[in-house]
């Protein structure tokens, strides 16, 4: 065997080595990257390959606002097969749920993810001055993110659903459905219950601003409490009815 052989060959043992033992921490740096500085892994132990650590949502000026414990394991021999496959755990008493990783996006599966009301306003900072409460929980049936489009079904629940800014609690529970067709994405709202009637529906492409209109029906006894709310993110169409719209 040449001389030349066997450096590539030591080169490449040497390189899977580094990457067998590279530190977990190196995922922060991926999750940064990915979620334009709002995610952040802290308190990472064990390898790129096998780890846990705390993943925090935090506002624009960098503050944490929710964090989760985070455990993952991945399969390095799957890169055989041109991906990355691994489980995912969010909380220690939660379900494990599989991830595949390719350099054309992500795809996971029946995944369950629950986190507080305040984390919307995190994540859309027009939602964070209304001081939301109540518990948000994420069913994704099927999701695969591309560069290009976004495939797969999602559904959303906001139960018990409030805010600081009204003495009605809870304002009702409340269902988002997501449908991924590739090119966009397919929103609809609707009320499962509560004296707050949130119906609505819109789209978001790749690349694009959400395009959302949703309209609140709130009946005579209540109107009085919750209009100063409605107010400061819709626009008052007629008594008891309200019209928000997202750009």
């Amino acid at each position: 065997m040449k001389r030349r052989h066997l450096a590539a060959i030591g080169l490449a043992v040497y390189a899977v080595g580094i990457i067998a033992i590279a530190p977990a921490t190196l995922v922060d740096a991926g999750l940064q990257r990915m979620s334009q500085g709002k995610l952040h892994l802290v308190e990472a132990q064990g390898t790129l390959w096998s780890g846990s650590g705390q993943i925090e949502m935090r506002d624009p000026g960098g503050r944490a606002g929710v964090a989760k414990s985070l455990a993952w394991r991945l399969q390095p021999e799957s890169l055989l097969r041109g991906h990355l496959v691994g489980e995912v755990r969010l909380d220690q008493s939660g379900k494990v749920f599989p991830v595949i990783l390719s350099w054309s996006g992500i795809e996971l599966a029946n995944a369950d993810i629950s986190f507080p009301a305040t984390a919307l306003g995190l994540g859309m900072p027009t939602l964070a001055p209304l001081g939301l409460t109540g518990d948000v929980l994420l069913h994704i049936a099927a999701l695969s993110v591309e560069r290009t489009q976004v495939q797969g079904k999602a559904t959303l629940q906001w139960r018990n659903a409030g805010s600081v800014f009204t003495p009605i609690s809870p304002l009702g529970d409340y269902e988002l459905n997501f449908d991924g067709d590739g090119a966009a994405v397919h929103v609809l709202l609707h009320t499962l219950q509560g004296p707050l009637q949130l119906d609505g529906k819109g789209s978001w492409a790749i690349g694009a601003s959400p395009d959302f209109l949703a309209i609140a029906q709130v009946p005579p006894p209540q109107l009085e409490q919750l209009a100063p709310l409605l107010r400061l993110i819709a626009v008052e169409r007629a008594s008891g009815r309200f019209e928000l719209q997202l750009k």
